[in-house]
């Protein structure tokens, strides 16, 4: 497989495409491999101010390579748990590089969202589905417990009753039960769900960038902070927010009464 996981940059926004079309865009290990490069071109590049996540072809991701781990079933319990441990780990960078990253990322899902799919999409910062999108965590039923931080998101997302029938029964829900349940944002036709994702991604990237990643990781550190810390860790926050040209510019634009011109600088 070449080209598991592609990316376009255009208007500052990357889009990384799981393209593996005719297996669901499930994740192997040139997939995560992809995904990482991803999300560090995406760390890494001024020019990259918010991300897109999709799936090619007709779903955004079935889950695991399930053929990948019928090939480890047939080893010894010690190195069927070692290559297990080591592809998890793997994975495991992509999910923290997403949630860390200082820019938006947008999940942007359709068809089938399981297993690890699920687990991304909820560890994305915003999320818009096409109403033919059909969810499970589904982990249960192969007889093991979620991964990609899917038991770190979905507790704080659904609360941990809702979670507990998610995780354990396995069962499918669809787009409006997802987005009732505060999975996603918004969801769409299928013949919108790009420009919707698109649209939504020009706003985050046309915005002030470093305030954004800031705002992202105040409101993630929140869910653990007591609230003396979050005092502190907003008002440097906002000193350092007040230091960028964005902030310069923002205040100049209210005063004017004109729409801010923002560089993410």
């Amino acid at each position: 497989m070449t080209d598991a996981a592609t990316q376009d940059v255009a208007d500052n926004i990357l889009t990384l495409t799981m393209n593996w079309p005719d297996r669901l865009n499930v994740l192997g290990g040139d997939m995560v491999d992809g995904l990482a490069a991803g999300f560090k071109r995406a760390d890494e590049d001024p020019d990259v101010r918010c991300v897109i996540l999709q799936g090619a072809g007709n779903h955004f991701c079935a889950g695991g390579d399930i053929q990948l781990m019928q090939d480890w079933v047939t080893a010894d319990v010690e190195t069927r748990q070692e290559q297990f441990r080591m592809f998890i780990e793997r994975f495991h960078v992509v999910v923290n590089a997403m949630q860390t990253l200082s820019k938006p990322v947008i999940a942007s899902v359709h068809g089938a969202v399981a297993g690890a799919g699920l687990s991304i999409t909820m560890g994305c910062d915003l999320a818009i589905a096409a109403d033919d999108a059909v969810f499970t965590l589904a982990y249960i039923k192969i007889g093991t417990s979620p991964d990609g931080g899917g038991t770190y998101c979905l507790p704080r997302i659904v609360g941990l009753k809702k979670a507990m029938e998610i995780a354990m029964l396995g069962d499918r829900f669809d787009a409006e039960t997802a987005l009732s349940l505060g999975i996603l944002n918004k969801v769409v036709p299928p013949a919108d769900r790009e420009q919707e994702s698109r649209s939504l991604a020009l706003r985050l990237a046309e915005g002030p960038t470093i305030a954004l990643g800031r705002t992202k990781a105040l409101l993630q550190a929140s869910l653990t902070s007591d609230l003396e810390g979050q005092l502190k860790a907003e008002k440097e926050s906002f000193a350092h927010c007040a230091a960028t040209d964005d902030f310069t510019e923002g205040m100049m634009a209210f005063m004017q009464k004109r729409p801010p011109e923002f560089r993410g600088e």
